[in-house]
């Protein structure tokens, strides 16, 4: 695995030509009446002159807009630029609005290596937004290019100037902002990885270097023990393939845990369909379908590096779905971990049978609540876009997971599980099939992951709540905000928030 993500971030309060830096970057708001500059530390002739120019310059403030003038003399940078924030009220930004303004600049100010912000903050969260924002900005996937030719460094440092430097709360929110950057960043990177450099056994071993100087434990079953414990799922898909299938469990254990959390993670490395195989031009960018166990092995990591007080397992079903003679076919029936039979109508429904596998295992840990993230179903994109995750499951843990994405800045909208979709999974020869009723489709798969579902100690069906991210853990469009081309590593941010919250609310 390999990325440059790198960037050094600090935060100051003394006047700006005390720094020497290559771009100092300020905000221009979008209003009603025409761009406008935010609050900046700068003195009232150059605010007043360049809020004279903003709309001759074609600022119009929008959210990604970057633009480059020349440096002032009462700075130490080189050059001053512009960065819009999108529509304001009262000159109030919302966090996820800074996040996104400092992405979009260090993004587009590649081969520059320093870079100070000057956008007003008014709370250490904004700070740490702006540090958070600059940090996935910043990342970039080390290509397999044979030549960095035309190729500019990422942004190395960040300078933040904030009247809330000497915060004493400051020090622990940079350092999760950095923490979390990293595990999403690690996410990406894992996605970007082509088929032929990560598949399962690879998969396992990336797992295991990226746990090390951690404290998680880290388990991997090949095989043989997938064979021998009886994880039809995860070896029916994988059998197709002559890369064998690997499940990894990743534990995390805090003396002081309030809770106990499994999350699962759909780790398709590569997915043809199978024998139900997909058109060429859909299989383009199915390197992404592990995207879910990527989120789930990074979260597990960036909760251990906080060191939070809960006990987190993560469970990567990790397969490559091909076709070949050692395929399975469609009617072929599959007996998934703890004894429910599933039949195959359709090969490329495989996301689903190695996540069975997964949440039964999960369930018979007896953890306080199970969560599981996938690149489960095309349905999903048609149902809320490229940009939106769909959450399902039960009520309380959904609605959770949604305060825990709105906060953290992702994107992720509430579905139902409708009753009436349950019976289309009947089969005649097994205990369900893998599809069912196609309208609805990501409601559908849900349905099916909800049936293996296990009860906890006491008795009652272990809460639960399935992210479905087929949509957003890939952007095959332009770059915009802090989100690069590719993976995005969509989910860390909403599950990282999620068990801060269950610490919070246990306090």
């Amino acid at each position: 695995m390999s990325a440059k993500e790198n960037i050094s971030v600090r935060v100051i309060s003394t006047g700006l030509a005390k720094v020497s830096a290559d771009a100092l970057v300020i905000a221009v708001s979008k209003g009603a009446d025409g761009p406008a500059l935010l609050e900046a530390p700068l003195s009232a002739g150059a605010l007043a002159s360049l809020n004279a120019s903003l709309a001759a310059l074609g600022v119009t403030g929008a959210a990604d807009q970057i633009l480059r003038l020349p440096g002032l003399p009462e700075t130490g940078a080189k050059i001053l630029v512009l960065a819009g924030v999108g529509a304001v009220k009262d000159q109030a930004v919302s966090d996820e609005a800074l996040r996104r303004t400092a992405g979009a600049a260090v993004r587009q100010l590649a081969g520059l290596a320093h870079v100070l912000f000057a956008i007003p903050t008014t709370s250490v969260a904004q700070v740490a937004a702006l540090a958070e924002g600059a940090a996935l900005g910043a990342y970039q996937y080390a290509s397999l290019h044979s030549s960095t030719k035309g190729r500019k460094d990422p942004v190395s440092k960040v300078t933040i100037h904030s009247t809330l430097a000497k915060d004493p709360e400051l020090a622990a929110a940079l350092e999760r902002a950095s923490v979390v950057a990293k595990a999403v960043n690690a996410t990406r990177t894992l996605v970007n990885e082509p088929p032929s450099v990560l598949y399962p056994s690879t998969f396992a071993d990336a797992a295991k270097d990226l746990a090390k100087g951690l404290p998680v434990k880290v388990t991997v079953f090949d095989e043989k023990k997938l064979l021998k414990d009886g994880y039809g799922g995860i070896m029916g898909v994988g059998q197709g393939s002559s890369r064998p299938p690997r499940m990894v469990k990743v534990e995390y254990k805090s003396e002081k845990a309030v809770a106990d959390l499994a999350l699962v993670g759909k780790g398709i490395t590569f997915d043809s369909g199978g024998i139900s195989i997909k058109p060429g031009a859909g299989m383009v960018t199915m390197k992404c379908d592990m995207a879910g166990a990527a989120a789930v092995l990074n979260t597990v990591l960036a909760v251990a590096d906080l060191g939070l007080p809960v006990n987190v397992t993560g469970w990567l079903c990790i397969a490559e779905n091909m076709p070949s003679g050692t395929a399975i076919r469609p009617s072929d029936v599959l007996t998934i971990f703890g004894g429910k039979t599933v039949e195959v109508l359709n090969t490329d429904a495989e996301g689903r049978l190695v996540m069975a596998d997964g949440l039964v295992a999960a369930s018979q840990e007896f953890p306080d609540v199970i969560i599981d993230v996938a690149t489960l179903t095309g349905a999903q994109v048609v149902a809320l876009g490229h940009r939106t995750a769909g959450v399902m499951g039960d009520e309380g843990v959904s609605a959770a997971l949604k305060a825990a994405a709105d906060r953290a800045g992702e994107l992720v909208w509430p579905m139902p599980l409708p009753e009436e979709l349950r019976p289309s999974l009947d089969s005649p020869v097994a205990d369900m099939a893998n599809i069912g009723e196609r309208m609805g489709g990501m409601m559908t798969a849900a349905v099916f992951l909800q049936e293996f579902i296990g009860k906890g100690k006491d008795g009652e069906t272990i809460p639960w709540a399935h992210l479905d991210i087929a949509g957003p853990a890939f952007n095959e469009s332009a770059p915009y905000g802090y989100t690069p081309k590719q993976g995005t590593g969509m989910a860390v941010r909403t599950l990282v928030a999620y068990v801060e919250d269950v610490v919070a609310r246990s306090a």
